[in-house]
């Protein structure tokens, strides 16, 4: 199982970035995908995941309402679409797929990705 996270950068505060995940060896569309976070000297931390029916999406505080968790069945890809971006956001993004819902613990999580960097400027 390959889990391919691209489309971080370097943005200023209030611009959008869109990550995607390209996903081998698992059918996205029958496991929880999720996004987790990991900002220097602290814990990796949830982000958002959606369920394999995508019909369940579940966001933390932080990031509702400006985060917005997809994925294309066909392309076996999922993207997040991050915008209003705050330079709190800084941090590397990894794509996670999981067995269970919400996968929103480490725990929880079956495959990790590699990770990609967003870097947020005030």
């Amino acid at each position: 199982v390959q889990l391919q996270a691209s489309g971080g950068g370097l943005v200023q505060a209030g611009g959008s970035l869109r990550l995607s995940c390209a996903a081998s060896g698992v059918t996205l569309s029958r496991v929880t995908m999720s996004w987790f976070r990991q900002a220097p000297g602290k814990e990796r931390e949830f982000v958002a995941a959606i369920r394999w029916s995508g019909i369940s999406i579940a966001y933390a505080e932080s990031v509702k309402g400006r985060f917005a968790i997809s994925r294309d069945s066909a392309k076996n890809t999922g993207h997040l679409q991050m915008n209003n971006l705050k330079p709190e956001d800084t941090a590397v993004y990894y794509c996670a797929a999981a067995t269970v819902w919400p996968g929103r613990t480490v725990g929880q999580i079956d495959y990790w990705g590699q990770g990609t960097l967003v870097t947020v400027s005030s």
